[in-house]
């Protein structure tokens, strides 16, 4: 297409109906298909679970919980249930989606192919507060727990490399350096970056079973009682808070075009990562509350780590377990960093975003220039700028994407019911209805603040789709015939 009839094609489609555009399914598989040469199908099964265990299990459950026992009390256990609950309701919606459209775009792509491409850039923008921002506040934990290693030398960072300006610092050293690392493992390739995931994995799995039995030879069931001093508004204001510790489950849902079997392997990693991520949770928030009462963790900063020294009293296990908890954090950067670079090399792909992030390497096979900048965005993001409110409003835009993979199998299911699915929500369609309900309950739940910082970061993605997307949208390029051509055998 030369860039006159680019120009006529850009002014034929209006600004309504090229919202409402949706992507072929058949037209995303045979894209994802046509650039296998360049991502290389390498992960199975238990790669791609690691994946999702890996960009979930980390910083929440190591930080988060400390923050969370004062709101909820000894019921914090109940809360990581809810939010757990909350993340299978749609981890159900998302094994189906994936199965059907295993692509790399996670819940955008699956947005783009019922809602069409406003509620998809949406939904896409909400997947870049979840992921870039998310990484950069997971990797601003580094630095008390690279500090928690050195104070068992008796050493510690001085404070100008601690933590950033907010902080009375200069610079969050172990975050950037954390994210410099995961990016620089991502450029050379999904394979070596899946290999070091899978240890890691392992490592960090293994310190949360040994707190629990380090913290479940002290249990005392008194500290249950009372189980609900907060009441049952502190619970659930908790659970919207513990949802941190669940994002990433979706991170295997980005690797659709690099799986070996994406239709019969995403639906399995994503399922068999959230029950070994919810029981984790619940039996580490349960062993903790067992082995101190709830005020005990009111300001108390590593709280996984200081009951394990209290407890053994052995300064070695305070510094294994210190050591793996860099690592657990490293793990997720490495991860979540992943999946922002390949749903934005699909953004790219349909014209939304810039081209560069869409360019894959023939040497590593992986999206390069796209990692790069991503991973210096990040690295600057978490060693420089504080993240408050906008750190807390991951878990609202995560929860809105969320709820739209659930309007997605709803959608598909109405409109494409003979489609074949490797995967099917169970108890249809009250299944889907229940995840969206849930995750708009959990939106309801957090702070206006962070209402605001989410609505000004939706006015943000708004102005970048009309100012940039929307001229260089792909589908918004096609006349009318060639868009309706392009559905030929599908329900419209």
């Amino acid at each position: 297409m030369n860039s006159n009839s680019d120009v006529t094609s850009r002014t034929v489609t209006a600004l309504g109906p090229q919202l409402r555009r949706r992507k072929s399914i058949k037209h995303m598989v045979g894209e994802a298909e046509s650039n296998s040469g360049q991502l290389r199908r390498t992960l199975g099964m238990w790669q791609l679970t690691m994946i999702s265990v890996g960009a979930t299990m980390g910083t929440g459950i190591l930080v988060i919980l400390g923050a969370a026992v004062p709101i909820a009390g000894p019921a914090i256990w109940i809360s990581f249930v809810i939010a757990g609950v909350t993340a299978l309701l749609s981890a159900v919606s998302y094994a189906e989606m994936a199965g059907m459209v295993p692509v790399s775009g996670s819940s955008y792509s699956y947005s783009y192919a019922t809602m069409g491409e406003g509620i998809a850039w949406i939904c896409g923008w909400c997947l870049v507060l979840e992921y870039a921002v998310s990484v950069a506040a997971v990797a601003v934990g580094a630095g008390e727990y690279v500090n928690q290693t050195l104070r068992t030398f008796n050493m510690e960072l001085p404070v100008s490399l601690a933590g950033g300006p907010a902080e009375g610092g200069v610079v969050n050293l172990p975050a950037l350096i954390v994210v410099v690392l995961a990016t620089l493992l991502l450029v050379r390739g999904a394979r070596e970056s899946a290999i070091v995931n899978t240890v890691v994995v392992i490592i960090k799995a293994g310190i949360l079973v040994f707190f629990s039995i380090v913290a479940f030879s002290a249990f005392n069931a008194g500290n249950f009682e009372p189980l609900l001093p907060m009441g049952a508004a502190g619970v659930t204001a908790a659970a919207s808070s513990v949802f941190f510790s669940y994002i990433g489950f979706d991170a295997a849902s980005t690797a659709g075009e690099e799986a070996k079997n994406p239709k019969r392997d995403l639906p399995r990693a994503i399922m068999l990562s959230m029950l070994i991520v919810t029981i984790t949770y619940v039996l580490v928030a349960v062993s903790a509350i067992g082995a101190r009462e709830w005020t005990w963790f009111v300001g108390t900063e590593a709280a996984l780590v200081q009951i394990v020294g209290e407890l053994t009293g052995q300064p070695i296990f305070v510094l294994i377990f210190a050591l793996a908890s860099v690592l657990a954090i490293a793990s997720v950067v490495l991860t979540v960093l992943y999946g922002q670079t390949r749903i934005l090399m699909s953004m790219s792909r349909d014209g939304l975003v810039p081209a560069v992030f869409g360019k894959v390497s023939k040497r590593t096979g992986t999206p390069v220039a796209g990692t790069l900048i991503t991973g210096i965005v990040v690295a600057i993001t978490a060693g420089f700028i504080p993240l408050g409110a906008l750190a807390d409003a991951t878990s609202i835009g995560t929860l809105f994407a969320f709820a739209l993979v659930g309007v997605s199998v709803m959608y598909l299911r109405k409109r494409q019911p003979q489609a074949p699915r490797t995967f099917r929500v169970p108890l249809y369609p009250i299944t889907p209805i229940l995840g969206i309900f849930a995750c708009l309950f959990l939106m309801s739940q957090l702070g206006w603040h962070t209402w605001v910082v989410f609505l000004i970061w939706m006015l943000v993605g708004i102005v970048i789709y009309l100012g940039y997307g929307r001229r260089r949208s792909r589908l918004g390029q096609l006349s009318k015939q060639d868009y309706i051509a392009s559905h030929v055998g599908e329900n419209q």
